[in-house]
């Protein structure tokens, strides 16, 4: 019997992987794409049973060729792009792939914990798990807000669990290969360490140059949240998953200059300090963005405190400086391996 991560090489499934490993868990079906082979490094160091391409699964699963070898599915895979402008790839990849993945698991009850967003709150200020609540502002959004409805459509029939997580900001290791979509601290960890300095954009949705807000949430506490839900196979729903506490994003540059300060023995600067001495510019505001940003989101995390999910969360400032210095160690370890060349 398998445990199944879609997405397994990707960023938060790499993770996931990683931690079911440290619980001993080995019987892992691992699912992706790696057409961008690259990301076999993120499973690398983990120990999975097997791997089968995304669509080979897809193909297996309809099939009736897995019926009865699998334990859970944790479906994490997907294409998160918001800048995706081609709609019926998004939803043949997220909505419809994600579909099959219900059907199957409704039909032969099995538990599934799979991956959803914020992004289907759109611009909205209230970020509760309720339909009018949810206005997505792209089709990567709308991808996920269609599924979740889908869900909640399907909740009552369901003889085993099944739990949605939107998912908030999240940041952490192994988001190396998102490219524009890697995490903000990733893009300001690499700035900073380039150019001695990081640009948020300039103010826009009434806040303030590098002051607009999001609920930014480690990786760490993302997997934390799986695991608790694993435990708990009598909790079905969908849950947000964020700190509950939006953060600016010059908060987020902060953490990520001193904690490279800190690395090279520097004192830690404060926003006035980090401005003056041009350690934080303020970039353009992208006209792609435009009327297609979140300027502000916080998780109302009501629902996934009443779950029983007590473990306290990450604030940036401890999150973003332990994910830097994990980033920092990684680059001098690679420095440090000899390289053998043939001469």
């Amino acid at each position: 019997m398998y445990y199944v991560v879609t997405g397994a090489a990707g960023f938060i499934g790499s993770n996931l992987v990683r931690a079911l490993n440290a619980r001993g868990e080995t019987q892992i079906l691992a699912v992706d794409d790696l057409e961008g082979s690259d990301k076999f490094r993120n499973l690398a160091a983990c120990e999975i049973a097997d791997y089968l391409d995304k669509d080979e699964f897809r193909r297996r699963l309809e099939a009736g060729d897995l019926s009865g070898s699998i334990d859970i599915v944790f479906h994490q895979g997907a294409c998160s792009d918001t800048m995706e402008t081609d709609g019926r790839f998004m939803m043949e990849n997220n909505y419809r792939y994600s579909m099959a993945l219900l059907e199957f698991c409704i039909e032969d009850q099995v538990p599934l914990l799979y991956a959803s967003s914020a992004a289907v709150y759109g611009a909205g200020t209230e970020f509760r798990e309720e339909r009018k609540s949810e206005a997505p502002l792209n089709i990567y959004g709308y991808s996920k807000f269609l599924f979740d409805q889908a869900v909640r459509r399907r909740l009552g029939e369901a003889g085993s669990q099944i739990a949605g997580f939107r998912y908030f900001n999240v940041y952490g290791m192994n988001e190396w290969h998102k490219g524009r979509m890697a995490s903000v601290a990733w893009h300001f960890f690499n700035q900073y360490s380039a150019e001695r300095r990081v640009r948020p954009f300039v103010g826009s949705g009434g806040y303030g140059d590098g002051e607009q807000r999001r609920d930014f949430i480690s990786v760490e506490d993302v997997v934390k949240i799986n695991l608790h839900f694993l435990d708990h196979p009598e909790l079905s729903g969908i849950f947000n998953a964020g700190t509950g506490r939006a953060q600016s994003f010059n908060d987020v540059a902060l953490a990520t200059i001193n904690c490279c300060r800190n690395a090279k023995g520097d004192p830690p600067v404060d926003l006035a300090e980090a401005r003056s001495q041009g350690l934080i510019e303020y970039a353009p505001f992208p006209d792609a963005l435009k009327g297609k940003y979140q300027n502000f989101t916080q998780a109302d995390v009501g629902a996934l405190r009443r779950s029983g999910y007590s473990a306290p969360f990450l604030a940036v400032e401890e999150g973003v400086g332990r994910y830097c210095r994990q980033l920092l160690d990684e680059r001098k370890a690679a420095a440090d391996t000899p390289r053998h060349g043939i001469s």
